[in-house]
């Protein structure tokens, strides 16, 4: 789901012209926001209150009180995407690298919605874009540890809340005119459900790579930091796509869906031509970063929910979804599509719900299912999202 402001590639253009036209480095910051290939984006405040800087106090609260404001729409649409209740929830996974809470946005969940009190709790908030790829194998290791258990993903990315006044790099200045806002949930279920059925995943870490995406925390909040060496590194990550893939016995140039991080169109073109997949592959990233821009760990939640709506992956559809983020990480996972089936005995049905997902090692795959839309559910296998 995305907030109700709106703010387009033109408009976007127009103000990096009119607060930057001293900036020598301004012809080039144009021609690398018109290249995103970013139609719009949505921010959850106008953006005069955006451009304005009232804190990083202040802002923390704004993030707060809109995360609050939004989260419960997208969790219970999670939740009836995967045809489950909040008290049959084992495990809440939240995500998210824009704002910061102590207790977690988990607590609140919990105890504002109906979750039951010895629900577990995973917090991430430090691995960026990567955080929806890790979050999935979490929920799913989670699930595969404890047979029959449920877990909710619930990511909230207010990227605008990052934007600095001052920070006039080409990276920063890049950055101000790709990141969106937006929040999302998923569910994975222990058993039922229709998705994908998350069976193998892995991370991959380049090395001395952890200064190319970074944050500067200070007095003002956090402060981006992009090298311009990041478009880069899928020619080291596809090879960690490949082994992921082989070692589950597949060839990852022959999926049957491909669910990536778009973190730009480059991220997106040189997978294609490592991983030697037609770039149409990726068509549901590609619109994410289109429609919304990059929403950092929301955005393999809400590719895999246009995958759920297009509705075209056939029974035992193989396929991937991977998130790319600070580090420089990927958080991979690949699993088969399997479609509700009523009569399947209890004991074959372990699925994150939103998208069914298979076994792993003996235990039934998790299934995922998202929120936002109307779209299925995962399994452990197996997801459902709603975004």
């Amino acid at each position: 789901m995305v907030p109700e402001y709106v703010i387009t590639r033109a408009e976007t253009l127009d103000i990096a012209r009119r607060l930057h036209a001293g900036n020598p480095n301004l012809p080039l910051v144009l021609r690398l926001i018109e290249n995103t290939g970013v139609r719009k984006r949505h921010i959850i405040q106008p953006i005069e209150k955006t451009l304005a800087h009232p804190g990083f106090e202040i802002r923390n609260r704004i993030y707060e009180e809109q995360a609050k404001a939004r989260l419960p729409e997208v969790v219970r649409q999670a939740l009836d995407n995967a045809g489950l209740r909040e008290r049959e929830i084992d495990v809440i996974v939240y995500v998210s690298c824009t704002g910061f809470m102590m207790p977690s946005m988990t607590a609140w969940l919990i105890n504002t919605m109906g979750f039951r009190y010895d629900t577990r709790q995973i917090p991430i908030s430090q691995l960026g874009c990567a955080g929806g790829g890790a979050a999935i194998n979490l929920a799913r290791d989670f699930c595969a540890a404890h047979p029959g258990t449920n877990a909710l993903i619930v990511s909230c990315e207010f990227c605008s809340l990052c934007y600095q006044p001052t920070d006039d790099d080409i990276g920063s200045l890049l950055s101000d005119g790709l990141f969106g806002d937006a929040v999302a949930a998923a569910v994975v279920r222990g058993s039922g459900g229709s998705g994908m059925s998350l069976e193998r995943n892995a991370s991959y870490l380049i090395p001395h790579t952890e200064n190319w995406i970074s944050y500067a925390v200070k007095s003002t909040g956090f402060h981006f930091q992009l090298d311009k060496r990041v478009p880069t590194t899928m020619k080291p990550l596809a090879p960690a796509l490949r082994d992921l893939a082989a070692a589950h016995g597949w060839d990852a140039s022959d999926l049957d869906f491909y669910i990536v991080h778009a973190g730009g169109p480059r991220i997106l073109d040189d997978l294609s031509t490592y991983l030697e997949v037609d770039g149409h592959a990726f068509r549901h990233s590609r619109a994410t970063l289109t429609e919304y821009g990059n929403i950092a760990s929301a955005v393999v939640l809400d590719a895999l929910g246009r995958l759920f709506a297009e509705g075209l992956v056939a029974e035992h559809g193989r396929g991937v979804i991977a998130g790319f983020g600070p580090g420089i990480t990927a958080e991979m996972a690949v699993g088969t599509w399997t479609h509700d089936h009523t009569h399947e005995p209890a004991a074959a049905q372990s699925r994150i719900c939103a998208n069914p997902l298979a076994r792993n090692g003996g235990v039934a795959g998790s299934r995922l299912a998202t929120g936002g839309t109307p779209f299925p559910t995962l399994d452990n296998h197996r997801t459902a999202t709603a975004s």
